[in-house]
């Protein structure tokens, strides 16, 4: 079956350019003009992925993104923001929200379907523990449930996929290039911000737990007893 991707655009000039592409790429491609409908053909198509720009009338997209998050409907859907502001900030904004992938207009719609492509390998991989237990903290990779110290906490899916990292790989320090690439897929150390603002609001989740999570100096991270 062609993967469903929801496109969320108030610009008709770029539905139909990025509509075009991913037709030829065998996508799959159903369309909103606005935040508030967009929000709405989510839940009433449940695409496989979701392109959401973010300066839209009715609900901009960072607020539609929360709405998605928020929702157990759509939470899990990958999303890849599409938007005019290119500039660092705005894209640690979208990143530190937890949004999976960032793409700024002018774009080149090859690169754009080799993200798209990219981030539905990623969520489609099937774990191959899909329960994990280390110390005080248990989680399941299908439920996406998680527990720090027998409560159970509600993580961003950046935040889970962080811990599902750092649990399988317990007392293996792993270097900020490394988390980079494996948690967003990215190749330097230009949003070295980003992971670490996900891992300070991690650490504050962890009830009492956040010093199993420590800082390797000049390296990265590595979750160990402490």
């Amino acid at each position: 079956m062609k993967a469903q991707i929801l496109l969320v655009d108030d610009e008709p000039d770029v539905r139909h350019l990025v509509h075009y592409n991913l037709n030829r790429s065998g996508f799959e491609v159903t369309q909103a003009s606005d935040g508030i409908s967009g929000f709405q053909a989510a839940l009433r198509h449940s695409p496989d992925l979701i392109v959401l720009d973010i300066m839209m009338p009715g609900r901009n997209g960072y607020q539609v993104f929360r709405d998605l998050r928020s929702d157990s409907r759509t939470r899990d859907i990958p999303i890849l923001m599409l938007t005019a502001k290119g500039h660092l900030a705005d894209r640690i904004s979208g990143l530190e929200l937890g949004v999976d992938d960032y793409v700024s207009k002018p774009f080149s719609p090859k690169e754009l379907v080799l993200r798209i492509h990219a981030l539905l390998r990623r969520s489609h991989k099937a774990p191959a523990n899909t329960l994990l237990s280390v110390g005080p903290f248990h989680l399941n990779k299908n439920t996406l449930h998680f527990f720090a110290g027998g409560q159970k906490t509600d993580l961003t899916p950046i935040e889970f996929k962080l811990m599902v990292v750092f649990m399988e790989r317990l007392g293996q320090p792993q270097a900020r290039r490394d988390l980079l690439r494996d948690i967003w897929g990215y190749s330097d150390l230009s949003h070295t911000r980003t992971l670490d603002t996900h891992v300070k609001r991690l650490r504050e989740k962890l009830d009492g737990h956040s010093d199993w999570i420590q800082t390797v100096r000049g390296i990265g991270y590595c979750l160990e007893e402490p």
